[in-house]
Formats: structure tokens, sequence, C-alpha cells
């Protein structure tokens, strides 16, 4: 598959019971302040711990880890070793601040903030909106009784009851993200697959759900889906350079294919925290935030996901009982976690891209390393 990256270097002149940290929508980010974890609640070997766990080989192949929290940084690590750039070698890197990494599916978060931004301005559909009615040109789909009643709510959840098979790694040509990229209509071949369950009723993890939203997004606005989120994200949140890569029709993969520095990641989960307000401005609907993270269905392994964000509960020694988080996970060990009650951000990068065992690290890293050593909210 041939692979292009819209590179751009852009300077600027400038809920569910799910509850936020009062102190989240008042502080201003305008670059981020470094404080001693102690300041802001956290045990004072906050650091030393992520490093014994990486030297006992039990965290391994991370890039880096930072954890924000009341818009001060309070951790910022960075390693080296072998990475990918959206399945291209880059070979052995050695990461700082300035280095973009693969966000992987993580983009289908962002994106989901995007397709916020574009409901706001009344650019695509509603959730409620009939999903066939957006895609007059396949027309013969809507005769089948079933896939006529899809909505957008049902792409945005992941529940379209398609068959879809991303639990190959994404190295196997059956994966379904891969032969989208690689069929002559990646659109169509989302909706045209078999239907295998009522729309609603099962989750299954699906691209083509994140590659429909960026196509609504593209039309709707009239710009590509990376000069969108320039115009309306990326610029207002400072971010000031990023890569999105593009299959072979030059469409930017909405499932997988951006690329952030961590700190850029990091406002984007300082965004969601303060309730979609960035110094006083307005980006994206509290409201639309709010539905994003009610939880629409569960994934079957502990989680609920809700639209484009998955859901879940932990404990930390500050909390009397286990407190909400949001996130955006991505193959190889990205994460984007966001624990609202607690004012807190996590960013982890890594490198283990197509291994099972991906996840472990970094759920150790949020949960024995980060949340472990909160002490107080």
């Amino acid at each position: 598959m041939a692979r292009t990256f819209d590179r751009r270097q852009v300077v600027f002149g400038v809920g569910a019971g799910l509850m936020f940290s009062p102190m989240a929508a008042a502080l201003p980010v305008q670059s981020w302040k470094s404080v001693a974890p102690s300041e802001v609640g956290f045990a004072t070997d906050l650091g030393e711990k992520l490093e014994a766990g990486i030297n006992s080989g039990l965290l391994r192949e991370l890039h880096s880890v930072l954890v924000v929290r009341s818009g001060n940084l309070v951790l910022e690590r960075y390693y080296e070793g072998s990475d990918e750039s959206w399945g291209d070698p880059l070979g052995h890197v050695v990461f700082d601040k300035w280095t973009l990494h693969d966000l992987r599916s993580v983009t289908k978060s962002v994106v989901a903030i995007l397709y916020g931004i574009a409901l706001d301005r009344n650019l695509v559909p509603p959730p409620e909106a009939p999903l066939l009615g957006q895609f007059l040109e396949y027309a013969d789909l809507a005769a089948d009784e079933q896939r006529a009643a899809l909505t957008i709510q049902h792409v945005l959840t992941m529940t379209l009851g398609t068959e879809w098979n991303e639990q190959t790694p994404y190295t196997n040509p059956a994966n379904s993200e891969l032969m989208m990229e690689r069929a002559a209509d990646r659109y169509r071949f989302v909706l045209d697959r078999p239907m295998v369950d009522k729309p609603g009723q099962r989750w299954t993890y699906n691209g083509g759900c994140s590659a429909l939203l960026g196509l609504l997004i593209a039309r709707g606005s009239g710009q590509t889906l990376a000069d969108f989120a320039v115009e309306n994200l990326f610029a207002p949140l400072g971010i000031s350079e990023f890569e999105w890569a593009q299959g072979r029709d030059g469409v930017h993969s909405a499932a997988s294919g951006l690329r952030l520095r961590p700190r850029d990641l990091a406002r984007i989960g300082a965004l969601v925290l303060r309730q979609g307000l960035w110094n006083d401005r307005r980006i994206v609907s509290q409201a639309w935030l709010l539905e994003s993270f009610r939880p629409a269905i569960a994934t079957g392994d502990g989680l609920d996901y809700g639209r484009q964000w998955f859901l879940g509960r932990d404990r930390a020694p500050a909390f009397d009982a286990a407190q909400r988080w949001i996130a955006g996970f991505g193959n190889g060990g990205q994460r984007l976690w966001i624990m609202p009650s607690a004012d807190l951000c996590t960013v982890i990068t890594a490198g283990r891209y197509n291994k099972r065992d991906a996840w472990i690290s970094p759920m150790r890293v949020w949960r024995e390393i980060v949340l472990a050593n909160l002490e107080t909210l």
C-alpha cells in the first residue's frame, strides 16, 4: 500500500455521571508549566518509580510518558527505541519533546472531537441521521431493510452490525482496515460489509467507522480532514506541527494516520478536561463531549465505549471509590488517558506495534505508576 504524509509546520499568530474537577474549566493553558509531583498531589518519587519499572523490565518499549494535572506538567520522560510511521520503519529513534509520534487509533478519538466541532457548525449530520441517507451514491445498499436502519450514531459507537475483522495483525492482508485501504472505493467497502448483527446490538472494533466520519467532515466543510483540523482544533490549541498519513487515494486516514508530539496530544486531553474550552475560547461544545463519554455499548472486555472513546473505571489511594476515565487507545501502546474528577491526563507512546501484549506496559504505567501514586484529590 502506498503511503504519503501530509507534513505541516504551521505557524499561528496566536455526561453520563462523568464528574469534572471544579478547577478544570477555570485554568487557562498557554504553555506547560513543570512542577514537582508533590505540588499537585502525587508522591514525591513518582519519576523514580517509573524508572524502576523500566529498569526492572516490567515496562517495555516505552517512548514517552507525560503526566499533566491541573494544567501542570508533573512528569515528562522520553526514551529511545525502534519506531515506525504508519507501518514504515524509522529505525532507532531518540525521542524528545519535539519528536512526532504515531497515535495510531488514538486518531479516532481526535476525529470524534473534529466531528463534534463540525456538528456545532451544522456541517455534518447529527447522530440520529440515517447513515445511508448521506451516501446517495450507494442507493442500492439502502434496499436492505436492516442496513437502511443504520444511523450516524451506529458509526460513532462502532455498532454497525457488519462483518469487520481487525483482530488479525495490521501486517496481515486479511485485516479489514488494510482491505479498506486497498479497496477501489473505501467507503463502499465499509458500507457494503455483510450484516451479521442487528445495528446497535454489539460492538465491533471498526476503523471503517472512523473513515466514514472523516469523509463526512471533509464533505461538509469543503476541506480535507487535515485542513479542517488545522483551522478548528490544532491552530486554536497551538499545535504547530503534525503529520497525517494518506492512503494511495490521497485520503487522510481517520482511523490511524495522525502523528503528534506527546505534549500536543496532552493539549487535546486538557481540552477535554476543560470541557471544550481553551483559554476562554469555545473549541467544541460541552454537550458533544458529555454525550461522547456516555457509555453506549460494552466492549466485552470490561470496558464501555462511547463515541470513538473507550470508557472505564480505576481506583487510586486518593479515591473513596473507583473513578471514571476516558481514553484513546492505539496500536503499539499509544494512550491518552483522561480522568476528569482528578483533572488528570496521561500520555504514553510506545513501540510494541502489532504485539498482542502491547497493552500491558501502558496499563501498568497508568495504574501502578500514575494512579497508585496519586495521593490527594
